[in-house]
């Protein structure tokens, strides 16, 4: 079995965990961690396979991070070991025997997916003579002006019209008080008979240069019927490389049961995501169940540069993907046991909720590390069921602005409608000044600075953001250094703008500070909590317009 990897390091003294990893969300198990040190060590020196991984700057072609994991299996001689994989392709399409085989090699020589390329090429390269053909660009251009010629003609015929009818009213008006019952009756009649010869000519001309537009577009629009057939032609080829591509893809359970692409998505309405089965984790699983081995433990971990979108840090630990490999590896996993979904585990119910404030109309809470604000699918404990209990008299929201679950510190709410309506149009027009400290795991160079990186929610793995400059919101941060601490860095952060783990992102992106919140479980290395809280807050009373301010200390 030429994909199973004996440990280099002494291991007999490790035990085996109980329960195989739950891989949406992990602390990666020490025989995971020997493995990925093993896998990293020989990324760092290996000559088997050529990909710019972003970490060599003498390099010039285009650098590309990627996702590695490694599985740690048993075989039918209980001897442990690991299997290793990486998500995607090389850059040059190579197949490592480091690594475990994709689920489906689609660029196998002479297969149905190469033969369909080829097809959708040769329909791509009669498309791009057609729209660079030289008679086709003159005919299309001189098509253009006419159209707006056409177009600018009509435009001054109706405001002639318009100018026309306003003369005809007011040549009538006049003429009431200056001409008899008579002269006035035979005015109206020539005046709507102008009004007659107006409409007329118009539709004449209207249906001139309809005819001259038909004759002289002709030849375009038989240009046009050709390129709309080959788009029509390369639709199909294209959806039916894709439908049978996912049928390909099937996928192995510790059952040996199959199942595709399309069988696990189970939907028609709804295409797998692009990519779906190249992941690390589905590989591995897969080549386990393939070959009889027993899945122990896994870890998933990113190498080389960070993508532009998202926030990537080399050798650091990532759970696997949510729209691409949940629905995926729910499959795989059936009849395994595993560890508890930690995300799940209502830890809340233990913590208290301080009120720090309060009187007729208005709340303020110290919100605890890893509680909500308000109640999600799985977990309903929060701020406002706690507070919606102890005031089921309040009306309105209650809610008024949130902090990530994650994240510590001060939280408004109010108990009327009136109160909250205030208060939310003063966050809306940022008059409302927050302060937030966090610990970043790192040192920065500089003492302060804006940040301005607009976010987005990541479609393929919810509830993390993207960096977006084209679909993202605007997003703005300032920040200043408080002290710098045995490699760490206390900093404050000012948000001009409240976007969704918008200080998480803004730190940890690698066009931000480059440095992840210690602790942040989605961004960086995840430990005992994310050490971000909101410290400080000041806004103007719903009520009495007094201004108002609230601090509270962090407990890191």
């Amino acid at each position: 079995m030429k994909h199973f990897q004996y440990f280099k390091t002494d291991i007999s003294g490790i035990q085996l965990p109980e329960k195989f990893t739950f891989p949406f969300y992990y602390e990666p198990h020490s025989l995971a961690k020997i493995a990925t040190e093993e896998i990293q060590e020989y990324l760092e020196s290996q000559t088997d396979f050529k990909h710019n991984f972003g970490l060599d700057t003498s390099k010039t072609d285009s650098p590309i991070g990627k996702m590695f994991g490694v599985l740690i299996v048993q075989n039918q001689k209980n001897e442990v070991g690991y299997l290793a994989a990486f998500s995607g392709k090389l850059a040059d399409k190579s197949l490592p025997r480091k690594f475990v085989p994709p689920v489906f090699n689609m660029r196998t020589e002479g297969s149905f997916y190469i033969k369909g390329e080829l097809e959708i090429d040769k329909i791509n390269a009669q498309l791009t003579l057609l729209k660079s053909n030289e008679h086709y660009l003159c005919l299309k251009k001189s098509f253009k002006k006419l159209t707006q010629a056409i177009a600018e003609d009509l435009e001054n015929q109706r405001k002639k019209m318009k100018l026309s009818k306003s003369d005809r009213k007011l040549r009538k008006k006049k003429s009431i008080s200056v001409l008899s019952e008579l002269e006035v009756k035979n005015l109206t009649k020539k005046l709507m008979q102008e009004s007659y010869n107006d409409q007329f000519f118009y539709k004449e001309l209207l249906e001139y240069y309809e005819t001259k537009s038909k004759k002289e577009g002709k030849e375009v629009v038989v240009f046009e019927n050709k390129i709309a057939l080959l788009k029509k032609e390369r639709k199909e080829k294209s959806n039916y490389l894709q439908q049978t591509l996912f049928s390909k893809y099937a996928f192995l359970n510790p059952q040996k049961e199959l199942k595709n692409l399309l069988d696990v998505f189970n939907d028609p309405a709804i295409k797998p995501p692009a990519g779906s089965g190249e992941c690390s984790a589905p590989k591995l699983l897969q080549y386990a169940f393939a070959n009889d081995l027993k899945p122990i433990s896994m870890a998933e971990f990113w190498w080389g540069i960070s993508p532009n979108s998202a926030v990537r840090k080399h050798k650091n630990y990532y759970p696997a993907c949510q729209s691409r490999c949940k629905p995926i590896l729910t499959h795989m996993l059936q009849g395994l046991k595993l560890d508890p979904n930690l995300l799940l585990e209502n830890l809340s119910e233990k913590q208290e909720l301080k009120i720090i404030y309060e009187d007729d109309v208005l709340i303020v809470v110290n919100k605890p590390a890893e509680f909500l604000s308000v109640p999600g699918k799985e977990i309903t404990d929060s701020v406002y069921s706690r507070i919606k209990e102890k005031y089921p008299t309040a009306t309105g929201p209650l809610i008024v602005h949130r902090l990530d679950m994650s994240t510590s510190g001060i939280l408004l709410l109010t108990k009327t409608k009136e109160a909250n309506k205030v208060l939310q149009s003063q966050f809306i027009n940022r008059t409302v000044k927050k302060r937030y400290v966090a610990l970043l795991d790192g040192n920065l160079s500089e003492n302060s600075g804006k940040i301005k990186l607009p976010l987005r929610v990541d479609l393929d793995d919810r509830p993390k953001q993207l960096v977006d400059f084209v679909n993202g919101k605007n997003a703005e941060t300032d920040w200043e250094i408080i002290r710098r601490e045995c490699g760490k860095t206390r900093v404050y952060f000012y948000p001009i703008t409240g976007r969704t783990h918008q200080l998480r992102v803004h730190a940890a992106h690698k066009n931000g500070l480059n440095t992840p919140i210690f602790g942040d479980d989605l961004y960086g290395k995840k430990t005992n909590r994310l050490h971000l809280h909101a410290e400080f807050i000041e806004f103007f009373h719903p009520s009495t317009n007094e201004k108002m301010s609230f601090t509270v200390d962090a407990e890191f």
